[in-house]
């Protein structure tokens, strides 16, 4: 597999690496979930009524926050409503 530095072209799998990737998760038996089910989440442009993102971070634990940036460098950027749609129910 090639970098995206290294010819200008994009790391996002192929249409054949996608189709190995569905057939392994088959074969593990999880559910294959329709294309049509991904909701987008909407850019929220009015924030009012949401609090200051710095008020969320305070709310997480400072060992959660260390975890979470060492497994996954998370990064809060910004405090946005998701539709209700998205959410998994």
């Amino acid at each position: 597999m090639e970098m995206a530095g290294e010819t200008g072209a994009s790391n996002w799998p192929d249409e054949s690496a996608e189709s190995a990737f569905r057939a392994e998760t088959r074969e593990r038996g999880e559910p294959e979930l329709p294309a049509g089910l991904l909701v987008e989440a909407a850019e929220e442009t009015d924030t009012k009524g949401l609090p200051a993102l710095e008020d969320l971070v305070k709310r997480i634990s400072p060992e959660t926050r260390e975890l979470m940036d060492e497994l996954f460098r998370a990064k809060f950027t910004g405090v946005r409503r998701v539709p209700a749609k998205a959410l998994k129910g």
